[in-house]
């Protein structure tokens, strides 16, 4: 089944950032095998993510997907332009009660979209290794492998040149 998200620009007040920020640091540090109960629990920067998303996420774009109700499915962070013109995505995520439908790749389109609009070069993003159906989202919108910028174990770096 393929609903129908709307992704925009989000205030980084909005209240639903916080707990899809959440769910995803708690997600993944669980599935890097150092699971956490709360967002108090997780790493500081992490954690300033979920308590303060308009600080740690100033300068950057954070996107929503959301269904005719206003519910948001979904997040993604595209960051402001790194020194050699390139922007970073991260922290993309579904509600898993949304997965299946469409709302991680419209959230994709929407960051990839915004970068270029944006006058973006390239984009680029880490993923981990494990989470197959991202990795296999992103290279279906184009992305390759590119020299790591992130050494951590099972951490796979992608780019994407942009053209406007």
């Amino acid at each position: 089944m393929n609903d129908t998200y709307t992704v925009r620009p989000a205030a980084l007040d909005d209240p639903r950032i916080p707990a899809l920020v959440a769910a995803y640091h708690l997600s993944t540090e669980a599935e890097k095998g150092v699971p956490v109960d709360s967002p108090a629990e997780l790493p500081p920067a992490y954690r300033a993510e979920v308590l303060a998303p308009e600080t740690a996420f100033a300068g950057d774009t954070v996107l929503l997907a959301v269904d005719g109700e206003d519910s948001a499915a979904g997040v993604v962070v595209l960051t402001a332009p790194h020194g050699d013109g390139a922007r970073e995505i991260k922290r993309l995520w579904v509600d898993p009660g949304a997965r299946g439908r469409g709302a991680a790749a419209a959230l994709m389109r929407g960051a990839l979209r915004h970068a270029t609009s944006a006058g973006a070069r390239s984009v680029r993003l880490s993923v981990w290794l494990w989470r197959e159906h991202a990795l296999a989202l992103y290279r279906k919108l184009g992305f390759d492998t590119v020299a790591p910028w992130d050494d951590r174990p099972g951490l796979l770096c992608l780019e994407k040149p942009l053209s406007g």
